[in-house]
């Protein structure tokens, strides 16, 4: 898996995406005979070109979703529903014992008071489970992140489940979907200026920007001085097939030179070899 990201990411950063047939055709070459199924979407900021494979196609997201509940959370602080500094109670019975969650690693006991803004940061940053769960007790469940999502106009994107019930069994996951396109357009929002205040924007691109999940992903092989913002999203392996749903990886990426894109990669349905990764 390591080996296709970087392979994706420097095709990308030495070609020009005027050739976008040319280049669809060397992602199908990447992906080869793989058993696994891949959508990718790109758009260049500069050129306004945009290309990729199955950009329509629906794909589990995984902690990718982490991201979306962060514009959520930030549409209600800018509406002043919430505030960044307001303290959130966590219970030692929330910090669940099997889940990863560097929030449950630092307040093993619980029955913590910590700030939205605290509990922001390790979710999309850390991909943090606990703090994901809070975050959605917070403003009413996954269905507050959904309407958001199509208030702003997002399409081919659902969010259904919250953490509790996507890794209580395998199932529920694939009705967290995104397409690569919805992805990119949600990128595309956040860049352009077209949600969220510039504070908020500046807010979550920092955020993005301190992911330490996935580094052999979008990151893989880049040049030096590339900067990546970004969030991953990576499942578990269903042990009756071996299948891993969902390895992935959407941000904005900005080459040395100063050209920008916005990219999603979405991995699914993988029986090739994945070793344990962070979410």
């Amino acid at each position: 898996m390591r080996k296709f990201y970087s392979l994706l990411i420097i095709l990308l950063s030495m070609r020009s995406f005027a050739q976008t047939t040319d280049l669809n055709e060397q992602f199908s070459e990447i992906v080869g005979d793989k058993k696994v199924k891949v959508g990718i979407s790109v758009y260049d900021f500069k050129t306004k070109n945009s290309f990729g494979i199955n950009l329509k196609e629906h794909f589990p997201m995984q902690s990718v979703f982490k991201f979306h509940i962060a514009l959520a959370v930030l549409d209600l602080v800018e509406k002043g529903k919430l505030s960044l500094s307001q303290k959130v109670y966590i219970s030692k019975e929330r910090m669940e014992a099997d889940w990863y969650s560097p929030l449950r690693d630092k307040y093993p006991n619980g029955n913590v008071k910590l700030t939205i803004a605290e509990i922001l940061k390790p979710t999309v940053s850390e991909s943090d489970n606990v703090g994901c769960e809070v975050l959605l007790d917070l403003i009413g469940g996954p269905k507050k992140v959904d309407d958001y999502l199509k208030k702003i106009g997002m399409k081919d994107v659902q969010v259904k489940h919250n953490e509790t019930i996507m890794q209580a069994s395998w199932e529920p996951q694939f009705e967290n979907y995104s397409s690569p396109n919805s992805a990119v357009e949600l990128l595309k929002a956040l860049h352009n200026g077209k949600i969220l205040s510039p504070k908020s924007r500046a807010y979550v691109q920092k955020m993005l920007l301190e992911t330490s999940t996935g580094p052999n992903r979008l990151k893989g092989l880049l040049p030096k001085g590339t900067v990546v913002a970004h969030k991953t999203g990576t499942s578990g392996i269903n042990k009756q097939t071996g299948e891993i749903a969902a390895v992935n990886d959407i941000g904005i990426v900005t080459l040395p030179n100063g050209n920008q894109f916005a990219i999603a990669v979405l991995v699914s349905k993988s029986k090739e070899k994945s070793k344990p990764t962070k979410k």
